[in-house]
This record gives structure tokens, C-alpha cells and sequence, in this order.
């Protein structure tokens, strides 16, 4: 039997509602198409308008950018900070010396109006710097801003207190000195370590500028290490030949001898104690490390060590004028001192003194470093030249007394 097929009507019917359908799926894609591209064209045109007008970056809030051109202005800012911030930490515990000399009749000669007399000193006079290294008034600065016997020193603090200097202390091997104070609750400095210091580090330096300005801030970097300088003047009355020290571009003035150099954590790092004549920003500072050392001897002895002595006046040969004299090189001795170790030891005028305790004097390593690492008391082997002789010696050190 065959089957009955459907009317055509009905197929028809069947099929143009399946267009229908096709069509309205076809429309709601080109539709949601539309609507995606008008969305992403409206938040483009959009970000562009707040961009141009209003400045505005939404995404630079979700995901922010590091921008080249705002890290210089942070730098500077963060300079700034850091130097305000060691200012306010160290000032306190910087100070200001005073001297204070008898007053006495001075003898002037003009070569328009003759002789004249003045009066000089009976005032207070500031002259240099110093910092707090304990709470109960422990104060280190330079031997030679508190040099004057017989004169009386005070410490000025921040806050303009004064204090009368009770003891003095001075290092017969470096340019420092240790004073007491009658003081409690003092703010010490932080004492960092100099040998890890780096050429280029930051460096700042606070003191008495021209023993006028108190509390001056000076900044710079750390420009050598090791340096070798003779500091003083001959004029003045002092001549000391300083090793290893710290040169840097911080401005230091006349006032700031016996002030620290700090570093960036706000720790001292140096004293200063010299600057170069006739140049620019070339300041000196002995280590702290060597301060360090001094204290601790100063804290255990209640004195410093005592300097190694010898008993000679003496002149470095070169090599090149040994060569030409047809001499050893070494310390020619140009004077004994009358009862010191070389005159008990026998060591005459004209002697060539070639080795200490089998080390080459020589002007790399001239006599006085050799004795400087000697402590009173040693005994010394020293080899010396006399009449075409070589001669051995034993020489005990004894005690240096300024």
C-alpha cells in the first residue's frame, strides 16, 4: 500500500517558518556585532575626549606605568629628604668649642705709624666643632682646636647651653682629642664604620663655619680615600703629617675642624679636620674607625696610649741622592737628643738608619710610620750605616710627652 504523502501547503508552511527562524537568529548576531563595535568605538572616542580634556587615564589606575620623566623630580625630592632627615638626627649632638685666652698687651708695628699696643683675648672666641659620643658628656673633636695651654675651652650645644670643659684629652699619634663635660642626657652621634665607605658616597658636614656660624650644613660626596696630607701651618705653631684620610667636596671652612662627616643612615663616618689652601672643595677627614680606636683606649685607660719615642731629628734619603753619595737609603740622622733611647742605645749624628725590626726605611716607609706602629716599652732591632759599616742596635722606645 502506498503511503500517503503530506499537502503541499503544509510542507510549505513548515519550511517558511524555518527561514523565518534562520532570519531571526541572523539578525540578533548582526545586531549584538553592532552593538560590540558601537560599544568599543564610544569607549575609545570617549578615553580620548577625558584624555584630551580632562587629563584623565582610567587604566593608568588599574595598571599603572613607571613614567621616565617623573624619576628625576623623585630623585631630587628624595635627596632633599634625606639630608633633612640626618640634619635633624645628628645637629643635636654636634657642638660648638669656645676658647677663652687671659687677656694681655699685644706688640703691633706699622711701618706709617710705629709701634702700638692692643689688647687681646679676655673674650669668648668659637673656633671649631665637636660631637657627643656619650650621654654623660664624652666629646670628641681635633687635638688642635683645644692646643692652647692655659686657656679656657667650653662646649656650646644646639640649644645654646654651655658647658665648661673639665678635662682634656689629647692623642699624641692622630689630630684628636676627647673632652669632658658635666652634662647628662646628652644625644651621642652614631659612629659608623669607615671601611665601607665608597668613593662617591654622600657626605655631609656640620660645624662652626668660620667660628661664626653654628650649626652649618655643608653637602657633598666622598672624593678619595687613602689620601696623604701634611695638615697645619708652621706659622701657627703645628705641623702634623696626617695618613689615610678621607677627602671630600662638602665644604669645610676654618670652624669646622674637630666636626663629624656624616654618611646618608646619619652616622658619623669622619672628623673633619683640614682643608686644601689656594683650591675648591677639597676638605679632609681623619677615618672614625681611627676615632673608634682612640675611644676605646681613652674608655679603658681614662688616657690615650702612649706616642713611641725615639730621640732623633732626622731627613729621608732618596734613592736617587743614596745612589749619588754612595750610601745606603734610609733616615740620615741629623741630631740625637740628649738622653733619649738613641743616645742610651748609642746612635750618633751622621748615622743612616736602614731597617727597623728588619723593615726598610725608606721614603714609602719612612721611620716615623715605622715608630708610630711601636708602643712605648717596645724594644726595636735597628740596623744602621756609619763609616761604611752596617751596625746593629737595640733600642727600648720610651713614653712621648708634648
Amino acid at each position: 500500500m502506498i503511503p500517503k504523502l503530506p499537502k503541499m501547503n503544509s510542507l510549505t508552511k513548515r519550511l517558511n517558518n524555518c527561514f523565518n527562524e534562520m532570519k531571526k537568529i541572523n539578525v540578533r548576531k548582526i545586531l549584538i556585532r553592532v552593538a560590540v563595535l558601537v560599544i568599543i568605538f564610544v569607549a575609545l572616542t570617549g578615553g580620548a575626549i577625558a584624555d584630551r580634556i580632562f587629563k584623565f587615564k582610567p587604566l593608568d589606575y588599574l595598571f599603572p606605568r613607571k613614567e621616565v620623566g617623573f624619576s628625576f623630580s623623585q630623585k631630587v625630592v628624595s635627596e632633599e629628604s634625606v639630608v633633612i632627615d640626618v640634619v635633624e638626627k645628628v645637629s643635636h649632638s654636634v657642638v660648638t668649642v669656645s676658647i677663652q685666652t687671659p687677656k694681655r698687651r699685644i706688640l703691633e708695628f706699622n711701618p706709617f705709624e710705629g709701634f702700638s699696643t692692643r689688647i687681646g683675648g679676655g673674650e669668648p672666641q668659637d673656633i671649631g666643632t665637636g660631637f657627643i659620643v656619650s650621654e654623660d658628656g664624652l666629646v670628641v673633636t681635633n687635638k688642635h682646636v683645644v692646643s692652647v695651654t692655659g686657656a679656657n675651652y667650653k662646649v656650646i650645644t644646639k640649644d645654646n647651653k654651655e658647658y665648661e670643659i673639665k678635662q682634656i684629652s689629647r692623642d699624641p699619634s692622630n689630630d684628636i682629642a676627647v673632652v669632658k663635660i658635666d652634662a647628662k642626657g646628652l644625644k651621642p652621634i652614631k659612629l659608623g664604620n669607615s671601611d665601607n665607605i665608597k668613593v662617591g658616597q654622600f657626605a655631609i658636614a656640620i660645624g662652626t663655619a668660620l667660628g661664626e656660624f653654628r650649626n652649618t650644613v655643608t653637602i657633598g660626596v666622598v672624593s678619595g680615600l687613602g689620601r696623604g696630607i701634611t695638615a697645619g701651618s708652621a706659622f701657627e705653631g703645628y705641623v702634623e703629617r696626617l695618613d689615610n684620610v678621607i677627602q671630600t667636596d662638602a665644604a669645610i671652612n676654618l670652624g669646622n675642624s674637630g666636626g663629624p662627616l656624616i654618611n646618608s643612615a646619619g652616622q658619623a663616618i669622619g672628623i673633619n679636620v683640614a682643608v686644601a689652601q689656594g683650591a675648591n672643595n677639597i676638605g679632609f677627614a681623619i677615618p672614625i674607625n681611627v676615632v673608634k680606636e682612640a675611644l676605646g683606649q681613652y674608655r679603658a685607660n681614662g688616657k690615650f696610649a702612649a706616642k713611641a719615642y725615639l730621640g732623633i731629628r732626622y731627613q729621608m734619603l732618596e734613592k736617587q741622592t743614596a745612589i749619588l753619595n754612595n750610601v745606603p737609603q734610609g733616615a740620615y740622622v741629623v741630631e740625637v737628643i740628649s738622653a733619649s733611647p738613641a743616645d742610651k742605645a748609642g746612635i750618633k749624628e751622621d748615622d743612616i738608619i736602614t731597617k727597623i725590626d728588619g723593615e726598610d726605611v725608606n721614603t714609602e716607609k719612612g721611620l716615623a710610620g715605622i715608630i708610630a706602629k711601636k708602643k712605648s716599652g717596645d724594644t726595636v732591632s735597628i740596623e744602621l750605616w756609619r763609616e761604611q759599616e752596617t751596625i746593629k742596635l737595640s733600642v727600648t722606645l720610651s713614653e712621648f710627652t708634648e
